[in-house]
């Protein structure tokens, strides 16, 4: 199997204007009109700025990209979905049976393929789905909402505005709490606001068991690197979640400086003078990508000549690592229990 270490499938996504006419015959929702909303069942709550108001819970729910199917399945709305798309990796275990009852594609829908399956409400894991431009959108939330059709990214990632994309993050919002309060949230828009509560506390007691585990041992360098195809790297930087996931296992990103884009570009000559201690890959992207599938990300790095003097090329520092496992998502937790596992070993 091929296993791809880009952060996104680098795949077009085709971009239809679609009109009255087409919507009509695709099914789409209608676009909202006057006195859709209000009444004693309205639940309005704000999702990257943007006000989202439901008059009943959501039921055609299409979710986007791994920390959005893991999402809506942990708040047990799964009976709700009427579509999924672009996992990294197998879901996280208890939500596999539900996972694979579903209609599921493995790259981004269009915007037509979208609008065909007739949803109500769209949760996207990465705000790049909703850019104005780019090869993985689907439309800006505004053009969706003009069509009745309501929106959600994880909170975690909201750019400042609708239509950007990694470049507009507010690194003061890549945090686990803003994670809890975006599930808190969506809970109250999908009628579920006692799973959310239910959810956010044992994800906060996973958290609080590795901080305690690790608490007043000395902090790792790590890097978090991206293979590339042409033989050249990329590091999660500092807006990017694993950086708090780092955090959480007792580690630090040594490129958690860098805070402009969620992936950067750097050269082997920087890598060496950073001289992490430990270096996580970032394989990924296919439903069926595990672990063990990182080796190929590994091998490359231990094997390249340029890295061989490198600290955690020297030591044996080198584990293979999912994408799947730093996304800003409930899955962060489990994460930073493998990285306390790997960077703390007994």
């Amino acid at each position: 199997m091929s296993v791809r270490s880009v952060p996104r499938r680098m795949l077009p996504v085709t971009l239809l204007a679609v009109g009255a006419l087409v919507l009509a015959a695709c099914g789409g929702p209608p676009a909202a009109q006057d006195g859709d909303v209000g009444g004693a069942g309205v639940v309005t709550e704000v999702n990257c700025g943007i006000e989202v108001t439901v008059a009943a819970p959501p039921q055609r729910i299409y979710a986007l990209y791994q920390p959005a199917i893991e999402t809506l399945h942990a708040l047990g709305v799964s009976d709700r979905l009427v579509g999924t798309a672009y996992l990294d990796a197998p879901v996280l275990d208890e939500f596999a049976q539900a996972q694979e009852d579903l209609p599921y594609i493995p790259d981004l829908p269009s915007r037509e393929a979208l609008l065909q399956t007739n949803p109500d409400f769209v949760l996207s894991g990465y705000n790049n789905a909703f850019a104005s431009s780019g090869s993985e959108t689907v439309s800006t939330r505004a053009e969706l909402g003009e069509l009745g059709v309501r929106t959600w990214i994880n909170a975690p990632l909201c750019p400042s505005e609708d239509g950007l994309s990694d470049e507009a993050i507010d690194p003061a919002q890549v945090s686990m709490d803003t994670i809890y309060d975006d599930l808190r949230s969506l809970g109250r828009v999908l009628d579920v606001p006692d799973r959310a509560e239910e959810l956010v506390a044992d994800l906060q007691a996973r958290v609080a068991a590795v901080r305690e585990r690790v608490e007043g041992l000395p902090a790792p360098r790590v890097a978090i690197l991206l293979n590339d195809d042409d033989g050249s790297y990329r590091v999660a930087s500092g807006i990017d979640f694993g950086s708090r996931v780092l955090e959480m296992a007792g580690a630090e990103n040594v490129f958690g400086d860098l805070t402009e884009r969620r992936h950067v570009a750097v050269s082997t000559e920087e890598l060496i003078a950073r001289d992490p201690d430990v270096i996580l890959t970032s394989t990924c992207c296919d439903p069926a990508t595990v672990v063990a599938d990182g080796q190929a990300d590994v091998d490359q790095i231990m094997n390249d000549p340029a890295l061989s003097g490198s600290t955690a090329v020297r030591d044996g520092a080198v584990h293979a690592f999912l994408f799947a496992d730093r996304a800003a998502s409930l899955r962060a937790p489990y994460a930073a229990e493998r990285v306390a596992d790997l960077v703390h070993p007994e």
